[in-house]
């Protein structure tokens, strides 16, 4: 069996997915998934930030879930913590150049979200009598 080569410059695509480079995909995509790790990069990519202004930008995320993925961030290489010694203590964080690169790619989700966005799950409409339209099963009773 022939080993395959990448030349340096050789262009690779996703639908030519070379065996050798898959695992580094994946590695790549671990680092990059979680909950709020798309939103904190979002928020950074625009400019730097406090952990008070990243906490408000980013509706739902509770101060423990900040604070871990942030670290998480941060020791992957991706996010840059900056302590000032002032009194109380500023915290700055702001996105590597690693990160940096990945502007384009939300550059072009941000596109993709304008031109296909997903409209915002509309609540359950209500019955006359104020229930939800998808009522409860009827309970079984067993002897």
């Amino acid at each position: 069996m022939k080993k395959k080569t990448i030349e340096k410059n050789a262009e690779i695509s996703a639908s030519e997915p070379c065996d050798g480079l898959m695992p580094q995909f994946h590695r790549a995509l671990g680092v990059l998934a979680g909950k709020w790790k798309g939103e904190i990069l979002w928020q950074l990519v625009q400019r730097k930030h406090r952990f008070g202004e990243l906490r408000q930008s980013i509706p739902g995320v509770t101060q423990h879930m900040l604070t871990t993925q942030l670290r998480d961030l941060e020791a992957n290489g991706l996010v840059k913590r900056t302590v000032y010694p002032e009194v109380p203590p500023r915290v700055e964080y702001e996105i590597t150049p690693s990160a940096q690169a990945l502007k384009p790619m939300f550059d072009e989700l941000f596109k993709w979200s304008q031109e296909y966005g997903f409209p915002a799950a509309a609540p359950p409409k209500a019955s006359p009598r104020g229930e939800n339209e998808h009522p409860k099963p009827p309970r079984q009773n067993h002897p």
